[in-house]
């Protein structure tokens, strides 16, 4: 989503842009394996990349929604407390919101949850009508086309193999089925999980500025029955996520997920012995999930720059002002919320590269 919404703010800026995907079909990674919500942006600590892009990038996406016919709901969520620990987290998730500028954020107590969802159990709740869900493939398509409209192609099944400076241009080596060599003004490294071994492809960008990769895998349950909530349902955020929250999707089906699993390499099955683990956490705020509702259903990994137990790095966008290199713009850790963050992120890319 990401990559396709720089490619889009550049070539409406006046550039020609190609977007080399080195799978078969594009959003088959990341942007296909997440919960597909548009997030206020209330979690972010100040001044990060990630409080200023949620923010903007929301009432962006929103906007583009409705223009472009991308099917979405301002559905909203509730953040719950259970015990009084949560509750200070939910007040301190209160003020960060409001310093973020997020709208519409209020602190209710249990009957008020209660009124708007019949079946949460809690002691408070941070009530946030801005949170929504959105079909990110449509979403993607709108801005692919939007790209192609402006004269933007893709390219799939083409992977970079290596880059490096020539002249005043960027020569960039592709793979596949039609591997040849090819001339740019200028590239963008927006690659996910494959970011980090991208810029270690590109023969002038500086090593030591490649930050570690961590892979943060979150997996995802399907529930039976029928839905017992209207609004997205979150616990208060655990280490590395936002915690095993009531994800609902434009068809009315329910999942919840995505749990934090620390893992070393790509492996997108979902281990059904989680289930016991994610029984617990929910019945915290859903005493009435009954036994067998659980099934799994998929993952997705975080492209974390931090590990377990530290705090979570931000978004990394190095420029040239950063590196020193021409028409080179690396996007490291762009993980959620990447989605909702996706047309403000283009935006300072392509200002970044015009400058």
């Amino acid at each position: 989503m990401v990559g396709l919404a720089v490619a889009r703010a550049a070539a409406r800026a006046g550039h020609e842009v190609v977007v080399a995907e080195a799978a078969a079909a594009i959003g088959t990674g990341i942007s296909s394996r997440n919960s597909e919500v548009i997030h206020a942006g209330m979690y972010y600590p100040t001044g990060t990349r990630r409080a200023r892009h949620c923010v903007a990038g929301r009432r962006m996406l929103y906007e583009f929604c409705a223009s472009h016919g991308v099917p979405h709901r301002k559905c909203g969520k509730l953040i719950v407390a259970t015990n009084p620990a949560e509750l200070a987290k939910i007040e301190t998730i209160l003020a960060q919101g409001q310093i973020n500028d997020v709208e519409g954020l209020v602190f209710i107590g249990p009957d008020e949850a209660r009124a708007l969802e019949p079946a949460v159990a809690c002691i408070g709740a941070l009530n946030s009508p801005e949170t929504g869900i959105i079909d990110a493939h449509a979403y993607m398509l709108a801005l692919r086309g939007d790209l192609e409209d402006a004269g933007g192609a893709v390219a799939v099944n083409t992977p970079v193999v290596r880059a490096r400076r020539a002249g005043a241009q960027w020569r960039v080596q592709f793979g596949g089925g039609s591997a040849d060599e090819f001339d740019f003004d200028a590239v963008v490294n927006c690659a996910g999980l494959g970011a980090q071994g991208m810029a270690r492809a590109m023969d002038d960008y500086p090593q030591d500025r490649v930050p570690r990769l961590v892979f943060a895998k979150g997996n995802y349950f399907s529930c039976a029955g029928k839905p017992a909530f209207t609004r997205l349902i979150y616990p208060v955020p655990v280490d590395g996520g936002l915690g095993v929250h009531v994800t609902l999707d434009l068809a009315g089906r329910v999942r919840f997920g995505p749990d934090v699993e620390w893992v070393d390499e790509e492996n997108y099955d979902v281990d059904p012995r989680r289930a016991e683990a994610f029984y617990a956490r929910i019945r915290t705020y859903w005493p009435g999930l009954k036994e067998g509702a659980l099934s799994p259903d998929y993952s997705g990994i975080r492209p974390k720059l931090s590990g377990k137990g530290e705090p979570q790095a931000d978004f990394m966008i190095d420029t040239p002002a950063d590196h020193k290199v021409p028409g080179l713009v690396q996007m490291f850790g762009i993980e959620s919320p990447g989605l909702t963050s996706s047309l403000s992120l283009a935006d300072e890319v392509v200002a970044a590269l015009e400058a």
